[in-house]
Order: structure tokens, then C-alpha cells, then sequence
């Protein structure tokens, strides 16, 4: 296992960060393990439905953890607002940091992640592989 951890400045796109800097990295599978930080943007999917909700202000990140593949991530996260009410769910694109985000990415050398389609749940699911050598 390789640490990597990542500092993402205000606007970026926090699951795109995380996707690109695994890539960037040349690596084959990874997991984001913890991060904490702030949003101005929120996109997030709650269980059982097809589309994200989009929460807007200032949002306190409290957690955010999944695995990372070089063909997505599958990240779910819990959030706080100004009023101290918590929201958690799927990660979707869009979540914008508002001042920083503070992440740690765990890189693992010896595996192979993607996302394929899973007959049982019908949803691309996580595939792990050995990496060769």
C-alpha cells in the first residue's frame, strides 16, 4: 500500500480530483480512506434513487470514503450545513470545494479495480483483480 494524500483547493470537483489524481498516479486500484474539508456544492444520491440531489451553502464534509478504479470511483460521503443537519449518500460529479478538502488515497500496487457490470444487481459493480507479476 501507498499513501497518497491530496489537498484540493477551492473549485475543483472533488470526485474528479480523486479519480484523476489515482490515474495520475498510474495506478491500477486504490481506496480513498477519510477526508474532511467544505463544499459550496453538494451532489449527492441517496439510497433508491436514480438521480443526485443537489444541496447548496456552505457544507462541512465529515467523511468521504470508497474505492477508486481507473474507469470511476464509488465514493459515498456525509455532510453537515450551517444548521448542523447531516446529509450522507453516493458521491455524483459536481461537488465543488468551497475552501479546501483534505483526503487521503491509499494506492494498492498489487491489484487491478474496474467497474463491470453485474448481472445480480444490475449495476456496475467492482471487479478486483490481482495485478500481473
Amino acid at each position: 500500500m501507498d499513501a497518497l494524500p491530496l489537498r484540493l483547493n477551492p473549485g475543483d470537483d472533488l470526485r474528479s480530483a480523486v479519480e484523476q489524481a489515482l490515474r495520475d498516479a498510474g495506478a491500477a486500484a486504490g481506496y480513498l480512506v477519510q477526508g474532511i474539508g467544505s463544499l459550496s456544492v453538494a451532489q449527492l444520491r441517496y439510497a433508491g434513487l436514480a438521480q443526485p440531489t443537489e444541496l447548496l451553502g456552505d457544507l462541512e464534509i465529515l467523511t468521504v470514503a470508497g474505492s477508486v478504479a481507473p474507469d470511476g470511483a464509488h465514493l459515498h460521503m456525509m455532510l453537515s450545513d450551517a444548521r448542523g443537519r447531516v446529509f450522507g449518500g453516493h458521491v455524483g460529479r459536481g461537488c465543488i470545494v468551497r475552501t479546501t478538502a483534505e483526503l487521503l488515497l491509499v494506492l494498492l500496487p498489487a491489484h487491478q479495480f474496474s467497474r463491470e457490470h453485474d448481472p445480480l444487481t444490475g449495476f456496475a459493480e467492482l471487479a478486483i483483480r490481482r495485478a500481473p507479476g
